[in-house]
């Protein structure tokens, strides 16, 4: 392993992911506000707890009373007048179904005078659920949902109509109060509907596109299913005002930065990457080759969300194949690395925030008699990189914007 270029990735992951903590994105968002009557606080997502206890300490004591939701591991302590429920992610679970129906529960029979302040990040979508279907039926829709590759706007589309608080939902339960809400985006291009589900959002997917998503991965529904998909949700909310603060941009400013100050020039691919993670690693190698003979220190970014298709039962998350697709690709190359990282810090159902892989990579993984294609058909990746010391870890990192992979090339 490259020890230099490793030390370059472990610094631009850290300083990309403290860039884009949601602590200043409250601060900003609450600047000036004031509420007249009753504040409540109703956070969730991978970044809630976060988000919440920033939301605690700006307003000083206004807020009567809160529901935080966020996912196994991510609470950091208790926060005055909120209650804290850890929850099932990617897969929502009996918690994520009791913490909000707590947060339903706190916001019934408001006035028009009250303000339920809504914090939403990335993983609300299973975080925060009432499902309109027995629990199990919802789990297993929502694990065919991830094996077959439909990317997140896919998902949330059939989501939002088998669930009592997503696609605006929420906000109308929440009339006649007003909801403010806060939102983390962790999708691409940021559309507030899309975020978590939506759920104090009108919503811009219609039923015929949910049966369109249906049809493109040949889902297996019920019956009550299939009649919840034909259901509109909300298209008009009149109690609702929303800020989104924080995104995948700002995770590749920073990461960019950060590269610059390493002695790297950096480049910005797209901030709206969006296809198997596989392709994308490879295209990364592939783009190492053709400017490895350049003489420059370069670092090629590119920002957004992958997506996996389950074909194995192995260990791994998108980000981690991603970085050993690459392996093949940069194999040989003494002076080039690519890795992927979600700012989470957890990347699929891992421990791992992500994956590392350069030149040496490939040859490593040979001398344990691992080959990468049958590894990946495996989607194993979290075993092969643990032998070759190519997992990133950062920990519950209190945000969540969607990931960041970066390819390395350093002037010999």
């Amino acid at each position: 392993m490259n020890q230099l270029l490793r030390q370059h990735a472990d610094t631009i992951v850290r300083a990309a992911i403290a860039a884009v903590q949601p602590d200043a994105a409250v601060r900003r968002a609450l600047s000036g506000k004031t509420f007249p009557g009753r504040v409540l606080l109703v956070a969730a997502g991978k970044a809630a707890w976060q988000m919440a206890k920033t939301a605690s300490d700006c307003l000083q004591g206004r807020i009567e009373a809160g529901v935080v939701v966020t996912k196994y591991g991510h609470v950091m302590g208790s926060i005055a007048n909120l209650v804290c429920f850890e929850a099932g992610h990617p897969v929502p679970d009996e918690n994520s179904f009791r913490g909000t129906q707590a947060a339903l529960d706190l916001v019934s029979g408001l006035t028009e005078q009250d303000t339920v302040l809504f914090l939403l990040s990335g993983g609300g979508s299973a975080l925060f659920e009432k499902p309109l279907l027995p629990p199990a039926e919802l789990q297993a829709l929502t694990q065919q949902l991830l094996a077959c590759g439909a990317d997140i706007g896919e998902m949330n589309t059939i989501r939002k109509r088998l669930s009592g608080v997503k696609g605006g939902r929420f906000a109308q339960l929440c009339a006649p109060a007003q909801v403010e809400a806060i939102l983390l985006s962790d999708v691409l291009g940021d559309a507030p509907d899309t975020i978590a589900s939506g759920p104090a959002c009108p919503d811009t997917a219609t039923a015929a596109d949910a049966r369109a998503v249906v049809r493109k991965y040949g889902l297996r529904l019920s019956e009550t299913a299939a009649r919840l998909l034909d259901v509109e949700t909300p298209k008009e909310l009149h109690n609702v005002h929303i800020q989104i603060n924080g995104s995948v941009r700002e995770l590749c400013a920073a990461a960019a930065e950060t590269c610059r100050r390493l002695g790297y020039t950096p480049l910005l691919l797209t901030d709206q990457l969006c296809c198997q993670a596989r392709e994308a690693g490879s295209f990364l190698a592939s783009i190492l080759r053709t400017h490895q003979r350049d003489g420059a220190s370069c670092a090629f970014l590119a920002g957004g969300e992958t997506v996996v298709k389950l074909t194995g039962t192995g260990k791994g998350g998108r980000n981690q194949e991603l970085a050993l697709s690459a392996a093949p690709g940069i194999a040989g190359m003494s002076n080039t690395a690519v890795f992927s990282v979600g700012s989470d810090g957890t990347d699929g159902p891992t421990d791992a925030a992500g994956g590392y892989a350069d030149g040496d990579t490939l040859a490593a993984l040979r001398a344990c008699g691992l080959r990468v294609d049958e590894v990946l058909q495996n989607n194993d990746a979290y075993h092969a990189l643990e032998k070759t010391g190519g997992l990133l870890f950062t920990g519950p990192t209190g945000t969540n914007v969607n990931d960041v992979a970066v390819a390395l090339l350093r002037a010999e």
